[in-house]
């Protein structure tokens, strides 16, 4: 090799990694990590031992990319609003490193991929689920919801509930009261981790034209009702001991995050602090990161313990 092709072949792999790194971040990795912990949590939590290997590894492979599809086409329909905001003027499509035919070529491929994985290798329940979480988050709530009412956030929780009773349906081909009861926990935390984030960002929002509650409401609105909606996340999480499908160590465990999480709500709604959205919106993600690894270590540990 000469030292012309020498010097082009080494001009290419920065290229060809930036490139990867572009395309890794259309599928909102730290986002489909969160949604992919608490799918496989719900595949734990289905079964009285260990999932079938078969229907962990394909399903978890499936429902990733499902997510990842999922978020690579939020992108594509939100590359205006990325543009206009702090937050998301970095993302590859905005900066132009990936072009929006690319980026839908890449997300359709995600996609179809997911769905043969869960129709032929996992069950059809679960490619049906999967196929209508996809098309309720990256469609109906980025395309309508998103853009019609500042109550967006809670109507479209449920397409990003949805992954623990995926991982359920997955496991046992079915979904139960207690799939319904994780999806109830995503669906209840969804808008006061939201609503943090978007009191922090509610100027870009704004400029965006995007109707987020404190845009339209008021911050001072908003903050009320990341407190009410904390109350009733509080309750629906010690709902699981209260059925039985979880014990003495996992309400433990809710008790103190819940706490933790009603001080942050109690904080933002009694102070003008600027630091204490972000905090709260960061605190969120860690708390629903722990209390589903409360579930999955409550569900091993042997009962004549407590």
């Amino acid at each position: 090799m000469n030292t012309k092709e020498h010097s082009e072949n080494g001009a290419a792999l920065p290229s060809i990694r930036a490139k990867a790194r572009d395309y890794f971040e259309l599928t909102k990795p730290k986002v489909v990590s969160l949604i992919m912990f608490t799918a496989i949590v719900g595949m734990f939590l289905a079964v009285p031992g260990f999932p079938p290997a078969a229907a962990l590894v394909w399903g978890t492979i499936g429902i990733a990319l499902a997510a990842s599809s999922a978020a690579a086409i939020n992108h594509v329909l939100d590359r205006r609003i990325d543009a206009e905001m702090a937050r998301t003027r970095s993302r590859p499509l905005p900066r132009g490193t990936v072009s929006e035919a690319y980026a839908l070529s890449f997300a359709f491929v995600l996609g179809a991929g997911s769905m043969l994985i869960l129709a032929l290798l996992v069950n059809a329940l679960t490619a049906i689920l999967t196929f209508f979480s996809l098309i309720g988050y990256a469609v109906v709530y980025t395309v309508w919801l998103k853009r019609a009412t500042p109550q967006n956030i809670v109507i479209g929780g449920a397409a990003g509930a949805a992954p623990p009773v995926l991982g359920w349906a997955a496991v046992t081909g079915a979904v139960d009261s207690n799939a319904l009861l994780l999806f109830l926990i995503i669906f209840a935390w969804t808008p006061p981790h939201f609503w943090a984030l978007a009191i922090a960002r509610r100027d870009e929002y704004a400029r965006a034209g995007i109707p987020m509650l404190p845009v339209t409401h008021g911050v001072e609105y908003t903050k009320l009702f990341i407190w009410y909606y904390t109350i009733l996340l509080t309750v629906v999480t010690v709902m699981p001991w209260l059925t039985g499908m979880a014990g003495l160590p996992y309400l433990a465990a809710a008790l103190v995050l819940d706490g933790m999480f009603l001080r942050y709500a109690w904080a933002l709604r009694v102070s003008d602090r600027a630091d204490l959205p972000m905090r709260t919106f960061r605190f969120s993600i860690n708390y629903l990161a722990l209390l589903f690894a409360a579930l999955l270590i409550d569900h091993y540990l042997p009962r004549a313990l407590y």
